[in-house]
């Protein structure tokens, strides 16, 4: 039988909860389901990339066909290859 979790009365009291407890005493996350929070945004970072101007020059070709910002597209093409890579090492 998992604890009841109390009612906070603020966002500053649930997070000084949680600092101080084990959720496994809460929740019982062999039972929990993924969900898909599509209207968050996600945090981003600025990062800088070298790469070859042909490569460069290429990938805005193939972003302007699609009628998308080059980064938009790369941004694509790393999520594909990420689901990717991660459902191979998870198999």
């Amino acid at each position: 039988m998992k604890n009841k979790i109390p009612q906070f009365k603020n966002e500053a009291e649930e997070r000084a909860f949680w600092s101080s407890h084990d959720s496994t005493e809460f929740v019982d996350w062999n039972k929990a389901r993924k969900t898909v929070l599509a209207k968050l945004r996600p945090s981003v970072k600025s990062i800088s990339i070298r790469l070859p101007e042909s490569m460069l020059e290429e990938l805005r070709l193939l972003a302007n066909k699609r009628d998308v910002p080059y980064q938009s597209l790369l941004k694509m093409y790393l999520a594909d290859r990420l689901e990717s890579e991660l459902k191979h090492s998870h198999a």
